[in-house]
């Protein structure tokens, strides 16, 4: 356990460089006096350690050090084989990348853990491509070519010019700050600013990009966590969103949520099925989304949607009535 604390240590000072006692007593979840008793032992052990006094003082490594740390444990490795199994790597064109870096992994093992590890990373399987009713979960191509020069400027921190194809629009080219890639179910999508407003593009519609030498207007750091929630919220909370009140069979009550923007409410029903309040895109949308749980959900308002339903299955049923 103290060897890995001690290799913990080393790689939080090599990539944030001075910390604290206290910081780090934090991160590795130990006392502060374990902390400079580990620090010592750093020190006797030959890795340059060295303590800053002062008010903004701390323990620092001497700049330019450098230590091969490959020693990875099995659950470690693990965890890396499992990470590299998913697909978000193919969407931003890492995937042979990924495989030259799990091929490295392994290799780093020790004897007595690679057999293992790779045995027990057969035996895990991470979103495979269909589901139990044989649904295909369809990955956007993107072309290598452009992602590449896409993903360049993001990291560069440097303008893009992108050629895009927005739904129901002719494509036009903009020119924007590339914020961070985001990928979701498969799909992938640049965050960006364009004139200071939030903006964000779907890989798959971008037809050239191209990577400009001038500087990205964009902070320092970023939180694409939060900047992704907050820009889901705007998109569900915009456009021409209608909100359903739905009556609905408990086995069905995924397959009704899965395809809705929001449940707004929820409450059972004195029959034991769910009275849900949910929004949907629009009215498309909200038709579409109702048909497919034929007899299993109700649609009790709008009223223009129960008679939107009727109308369909008024023409269904005509169409496969009994002939005279």
């Amino acid at each position: 356990m103290r060897a890995d604390r001690l290799v913990s240590m080393v790689l939080l000072l090599r990539q944030r460089g001075r910390l604290s006692a206290e910081t780090l007593a934090r991160e590795l979840e130990v006392s502060t006096r374990t902390v400079l008793r580990d620090i010592e032992a750093l020190s006797a052990a030959g890795v340059p350690v060295y303590a800053e006094r002062g008010r903004h003082g701390g323990f620092a490594l001497l700049p330019g050090f450098q230590t091969e740390l490959t020693g990875l444990n099995h659950d470690e490795a693990l965890a890396l084989l499992v990470a590299g199994s998913r697909r978000g790597a193919q969407v931003f064109g890492l995937g042979s990348a990924l495989a030259s870096a799990m091929l490295k992994v392994v290799d780093a093992l020790p004897e007595s853990h690679r057999a293992t590890a790779s045995d027990v990373a057969q035996r895990l399987l991470i979103d495979p491509e269909v589901d139990l009713l044989s649904r295909r979960l369809v990955a956007e191509e993107v072309p290598e070519t452009i992602v590449t020069e896409i993903r360049r400027a993001v990291f560069a921190g440097h303008k893009l010019r992108i050629h895009y194809a927005a739904a129901d629009d002719t494509p036009k080219w903009r020119t924007v700050d590339p914020i961070g890639l985001v990928t979701v179910r498969d799909q992938g999508y640049l965050l960006a600013t364009r004139s200071g407003a939030d903006r964000t593009y779907r890989l798959s519609r971008v037809l050239a990009a191209e990577e400009l030498p001038e500087p990205a207007q964009r902070p320092d750091r970023v939180d694409l966590d939060r900047a992704w929630q907050e820009r889901s919220t705007r998109f569900r909370t915009g456009g021409d969103q209608v909100t359903v009140l739905v009556r609905v069979n408990p086995a069905q009550r995924e397959d009704l949520v899965s395809t809705a923007l929001a449940v707004c409410a929820e409450d059972a029903d004195t029959d034991g099925w769910l009275r849900l309040e949910v929004t949907f895109q629009d009215s498309r949308h909200a038709e579409w989304a109702l048909w497919q749980l034929a007899t299993n959900a109700e649609a009790l308002a709008p009223q223009w949607l129960r008679t939107s339903l009727h109308n369909r299955a008024a023409a269904i049923t005509t169409c496969y009535g009994e002939s005279s």
